[in-house]
């Protein structure tokens, strides 16, 4: 018996030996299982992450071609106007008329580019632009007249004020929050790219004949504008647009294709619905919009002399007369054939778009106002040292390589901050329900100064020389330094919900941190 009992004992022990076998098996594989599913769905969200990574991405690129055209206007008018000056005798005084009008202009377009887009919304802007610019293209590229030309002129620069108005716009309403300031750098980059493209446009067409070759250099900017009627394919309608005209669930959507973060879609959209005034259903029975900007609270006041402040400041230290006449410029310096000109010019070119690429970079990391001062204040060194060397160093040698070193250098300094963080800016720092007629002013203080520089630079470098001129452009960007210091705020890491409480008190205004739950005074705000 006791025999038995051991062998029973044994059979007993091995029987639960195997049953605990088994039951690890079994855990093991239960283990195993969850561990794959874990690993499966965090592949899939990394997969999602990407895929609307590049949805925004291709959002953003689309929403800038306009830009583009801005840009190739700006290079290739720089040379072009050789050409035209040569076929249609045109005197002086049209030369800087022909330049400037576009930028004059285009505020037409960019003040009623905002009241457009809250009609027929952001998208369809885009496209209404594209559309009048190819049409001003068409009639510049067969004009056989000055005043024919001048008339395709004026519908670019419609078309280019719409463009340019928009597109920051756009980008900053369908961007997550801690990707916006590359994002909405985006327009910047394109203009930056179409002066390039514009300059060597210049360069490879110039061997035509005089009749021809300006005419091929206009109609090549017709290409960008063809693309964004592929973009309407793909691009959506901004989250916050529809929220203002009561399309609540169709801006989810919108959210749920540009955000990384699902759980954060239902809260942004409640603060762009508190945003919008519409909350609990009541309709915003504030002031009409103009009367608003026109009689401006002084929270709004701030945000105005912000906005059209570094509008204006961007283009009165002399960008565009810089990239408008940089031939003039070298020929001052001492260059005298065409063909060294224009390559000197697509040099200036390359230098502007590789340091736009790096402000692209910096912009989220570094923040906006430390890129702002090293923007300012190397761009007043340029000018000051481009002014002394036109005034004083001849035509030699050392006089052009520093007059190129410098005209570089300024392109440079103005790429890496002042270019694009004015427009980041500008489409940040506006309650929504302002935001797009008030970006549209900003853009006409832009257009308007970018006119009057453009329009006067040749008259002014005959009355007080080109390196008095640019002494003046020094002048004011030294201002532009102190602008900066006391007017911009830093808005790096902020939703643009949170961005309008900076302006609450003068002390936010000129640079305090505002703290991330402050962000529910807004919906009392609102």
């Amino acid at each position: 018996m006791g025999l038995v009992g051991v062998q029973e004992n044994g059979k007993g022990e091995m029987a639960l030996s195997l049953g605990n076998k088994s039951k690890y098996k079994r855990m093991d594989s239960e283990l195993s299982d969850d561990f794959d599913d874990e690993a499966s769905n965090h592949y899939n969200e990394l997969e999602r992450k990407k895929s609307i990574r590049k949805y925004v991405l291709a959002c953003a690129i689309f929403a800038s071609l306009n830009n583009v055209l801005l840009g190739y206007d700006v290079g290739v008018m720089s040379g072009a106007i050789i050409f035209i000056q040569e076929d249609l005798k045109i005197s002086e005084v049209q030369e800087e008329v022909l330049v400037g009008i576009l930028s004059i202009i285009s505020l037409l377009g960019s003040l009623a580019g905002g009241r457009t887009s809250d009609i027929i919304g952001r998208k369809w802007t885009i496209a209404f632009a594209a559309v009048i610019f190819q049409i001003g293209a068409a009639i510049m590229t067969f004009a056989p007249s000055f005043q024919i030309l001048m008339i395709g002129r004026v519908l670019a620069g419609v078309g280019i004020g719409f463009g340019v108005m928009i597109a920051p716009v756009y980008i900053a309403e369908i961007s997550p929050t801690v990707d916006r300031g590359c994002l909405t750098s985006f327009p910047e980059i394109f203009i930056n790219l179409g002066i390039l493209l514009g300059y060597v446009s210049n360069y490879a067409f110039s061997g035509l004949s005089v009749h021809i070759n300006w005419r091929v250099m206009l109609a090549v900017g017709i290409l960008p504008s063809v693309f964004i009627g592929f973009a309407l394919f793909i691009i959506p309608e901004s989250p916050r647009w529809l929220v203002m005209q009561n399309r609540v669930e169709d801006a989810r959507s919108v959210l749920l294709k540009t955000n990384e973060n699902e759980k954060d879609v239902d809260e942004r959209l409640s603060e762009i619905v508190a945003a919008a005034g519409m909350s609990n259903g009541e309709k915003n029975e504030e002031k009409a919009v103009w009367r608003e900007l026109l009689s401006p609270s002084p929270p709004l006041c701030r945000m105005l002399i912000t906005g059209f402040g570094i509008q204006c400041f961007q283009q009165i230290t002399g960008i565009d007369a810089t990239v408008y006449y940089s031939p003039e410029i070298f020929k001052e310096a001492g260059i005298e054939n065409n063909s060294k000109l224009l390559a000197a010019t697509v040099a200036v070119g390359v230098t502007k778009t590789a340091f736009i690429l790096i402000a692209t970079f910096l912009v989220d990391r570094v923040g906006r106002k430390p890129l702002l001062y090293v923007s300012t204040i190397g761009m007043t060194v340029c000018l000051l040292t481009l002014s002394l060397t036109l005034g004083f160093l001849g035509h030699g040698q050392l006089g052009i390589a520093l007059a190129v070193l410098c005209v570089c250098g300024n392109v440079a300094f103005f790429s890496v901050g002042m270019g694009p963080i004015c427009w980041i800016l500008t489409s940040e720092i506006f309650p929504l329900r302002l935001r797009a007629q008030a970006s549209a002013l900003g853009a006409v203080g832009n257009r308007v100064c970018s006119g009057l520089v453009a329009m006067s630079f040749l008259s002014l470098s005959r009355t007080i020389t080109v390196g008095g001129t640019f002494l003046l452009f020094a002048l004011l960007s030294a201002l532009s330094v102190l602008f900066a210091y006391k007017c911009v705020p830093e808005t790096k890491g902020k939703s643009l919900e949170q961005i309008e409480l900076l302006f609450d008190n003068h002390n936010e205004w000129q640079g305090s941190e505002v703290e991330m739950g402050d962000s529910e005074h807004l919906v009392q705000k609102a």
